[in-house]
């Protein structure tokens, strides 16, 4: 399960009149969790041939933080919409990074052993059905959303299709993983390389969470912007609080092998900046991330905790 960070009942100060509201972030967590965890178990049911199944459902059923989608239903939340309208595209998204992730543990991309505390796919099912897997987890997200999505226009629809299959692709994950892995090894990685590598490898997938709840629920194009900013600053901090985890936690803590980014001579924001200077970088995002949402005013109030508990984080 999620743990969210120590003293999670959050005081947040963001109502026109400044007043505090209090918000338990670990209950709010721990429901959503729950809900996403029941629905992916729903949406994936064993069938023919079993082995891609059960390993499709070996990584997304894993555990892990469900960040994207608690995102995508906080946001359609928070403009009006409901769980029912946002709960496929949420566990699309899901799909997509476990997808992501059993491709990235490979022996041609991170070699990773452990993902989530368990053996990664490839040490369970070998690396053809591991590579499958993703492939029939990245190929269902899309079907899963079209066949299961209701009460929500056509058009939105589409629309969360297109920004999902580009959040993915060249112009997303697939093309910041290639710069990262053209940059292993190199010493002159420049800080505006690294910020390419993670604005599309890694916040991608977190900004289309935000953004396609906000679809969802019929949001304009200026609410959306608005949105888009306070995911991509929540994006780059999660991965730099990654990058500092990846020095100073445990495997146990962390579910994976620590020490990776060092042993595989990857640059990283505390290579760059040091531990200090990354801890307050991403703090200042996180700033103007909760920045963006004030206007919305206790209603934003989940994705302001949301955005605390990215730099609060332990994993």
């Amino acid at each position: 399960m999620m743990s969210p960070p120590k003293g999670s009942t959050a005081t947040v100060r963001q109502s026109p009149e400044h007043q505090s509201v209090s918000f338990d972030l670990k209950q709010y967590l721990s429901q959503k969790q729950a809900e996403v965890e029941a629905a992916l178990d729903r949406s994936l049911p064993l069938a023919e041939p079993k082995t891609i199944y059960e390993s499709m459902r070996y990584s997304l059923l894993a555990g892990g933080k469900r960040l994207r989608p608690i995102l995508c239903l906080a946001t359609c939340e928070l403009l009006g919409g409901t769980p029912e309208m946002a709960i496929p595209t949420a566990c699309a998204l899901e799909m997509v990074h476990t997808m992501s992730l059993i491709h990235d543990d490979l022996p041609a991309m991170d070699n990773d052993d452990f993902r989530r505390g368990k053996p990664t796919n490839h040490k369970v099912y070998g690396d053809d059905i591991a590579i499958l897997a993703g492939d029939g987890l990245l190929a269902y997200a899309f079907e899963y959303i079209v066949e299961n999505t209701q009460n929500v226009a056509p058009q939105h629809l589409l629309k969360v299709i297109a920004q999902l299959g580009r959040a993915v692709g060249a112009e997303g994950l697939v093309g910041g993983q290639v710069v990262d892995l053209e940059s292993e090894g190199k010493s002159d990685v420049s800080i505006e390389t690294l910020n390419f590598i993670h604005t599309h490898k890694t916040s991608a997938l977190l900004e289309v969470s935000v953004v396609s709840g906000a679809i969802l629920a019929g949001a304009d194009a200026a609410v959306q912007a608005s949105l888009l900013r306070y995911a991509q600053n929540i994006g780059l901090a999660f991965q730099i609080i990654d990058d500092i985890l990846d020095i100073t936690a445990t495997s146990e803590e962390l579910g994976k092998s620590a020490g990776k980014d060092l042993t595989a001579q990857k640059a990283t924001y505390p290579s760059i900046w040091g531990l200090e200077e990354s801890r307050r970088q991403a703090q200042v995002l996180v700033e103007n991330a909760k920045a963006e949402v004030a206007s919305f005013g206790d209603r934003a109030i989940p994705l302001m905790a949301i955005a605390d508990f990215i730099t609060a984080r332990s994993y």
